[in-house]
């Protein structure tokens, strides 16, 4: 018999699994690895959020199955957020919908609105899951590339007309993962005013848009008039209140799109669990003084990082957002060997921009996720191994 499918055989292993396991090995010959390569954040979950939760699994009526679209308390709670931090009205009946987590929503989002042949335009680099979702539903994918030089935006007048004929779907993400790039509303304007001339849905992937630095906000795609005839924008918890395990998130935005969003999810899951949603509401709803006391950490972490990788001779704009730094590469390495060589001298793992789309080469990525003091022997290996190994 062959396995597997052609369609998934088509898909490399998911970068960070294969990241996960080299990590095992090492550890296991008795290296000491500090993983910067993962964005998964090692403050806890606020307490009152945890407590929350525990009080709503102790109601049975809650550990019944879930509803398909989010519970209306979840729902409620995403509707005002964008309210107060965006001035967005949403219909929390019809312009929100729960998610297992944005990746989810972001992987189920494709096959809802593609058909095989058709073609996704996808920011390059970008978070792997835009192409597999793509390779997975039998479509193609166009790259838009994000360059230094243009601000980490896409310049939608290169994409060729013969693409824009066939495509059906736009991610865009800011603030960037892996870029940190971050926006004003001015492009998501233009955006949306090319996806409507062209009549391509955009989906917009905002899972970064509460970790900002110093005064930047970042605004939604849905700010701009006109927004919700073609977008729809997803959102996260877990990095805003290092939710990750709780896998919670939410689509905003277009109804149609959603509303065919849910059609599909109906068919293949059965929501989040009931007491997390409520959690995750009462995080919404709650005291906010956590998500500026977590973001002031990633700022000091982000300082320690850029002056340990300036002492080394790279120079890198601090982000205004996100808790990733995208840095170039030394002269004379690609991105791959210069990470191979971070890990083999220092036992550091940073991951290499080409994981993230081929105009990643020349780029590395750091994730600020680890706890300080980690962080900060990595930045004085970085200062005391590297400097010499790439000179």
């Amino acid at each position: 018999m062959n396995f597997p499918s052609d369609r998934v055989g088509q898909i490399p292993p998911y970068l960070f699994a294969e990241i996960n396991k080299k990590k095992a090995e090492m550890i296991k010959s008795g290296i000491d690895i500090i993983d910067l390569g993962i964005g998964d954040p090692d403050l806890p979950t606020p307490k009152h959020i945890i407590e929350k939760l525990a009080e709503e699994a102790q109601i049975p009526k809650n550990l019944k199955y879930p509803s398909f679209v989010g519970c209306s308390e979840f729902k409620q709670a995403v509707a005002d957020f964008y309210l107060r931090q965006f001035g967005v009205e949403l219909d929390s009946e019809t312009e929100v919908l729960a998610l297992i987590g944005s990746k989810e929503g972001i992987a189920h989002i494709v096959p809802t609105l593609i058909d095989p042949g058709d073609y996704v335009l996808i920011p390059d680099p970008s978070y792997p899951v835009y192409r597999m979702a793509t390779l997975l539903a039998n479509g193609q994918y166009y790259n838009m590339p994000l360059t230094k030089e243009n601000h980490f935006q896409p310049d939608f007048e290169d994409i060729p007309k013969e693409i824009l004929k066939c495509s059906k779907l736009m991610f865009l993400n800011y603030p960037g993962n892996p870029t940190a790039a971050t926006v004003d509303l001015p492009f998501f304007k233009e955006a949306i005013d090319f996806a409507r001339k062209h009549l391509i849905p955009i989906a917009h992937d905002s899972a970064y848009n509460m970790v900002t630095f110093d005064s930047y906000k970042a605004p939604s795609i849905l700010q701009v008039e006109g927004a919700k005839e073609i977008a729809v924008e997803f959102g996260s918890l877990s990095k805003t209140y290092s939710m990750t395990g709780f896998r919670i998130g939410y689509v905003v935005g277009n109804r149609e799109i959603i509303k065919a969003l849910s059609i599909l999810k109906s068919n293949t899951d059965t929501g989040q669990f009931t007491p997390i949603q409520k959690a995750a509401a009462f995080a919404l709803n709650s005291d906010q003084s956590c998500v500026a006391e977590y973001n002031r950490i990633y700022k000091d972490r982000m300082t320690a990082m850029l002056n340990g990788l300036q002492s080394i001779g790279i120079e890198v704009e601090p982000p205004k957002g996100s808790f990733f730094i995208w840095a170039p590469v030394p002269n004379r390495y690609t991105s791959a060997e210069f990470v191979t060589s971070v890990l083999e001298q220092t036992g550091v793992i940073i991951t290499p921009g080409t994981a993230f789309g081929p105009s990643g080469e020349g780029y590395f990525r750091v994730s600020l996720s680890v706890a300080s003091d980690r962080l900060n022997a990595a930045v004085n290996r970085i200062k005391e191994k590297v400097k010499i190994a790439i000179n």
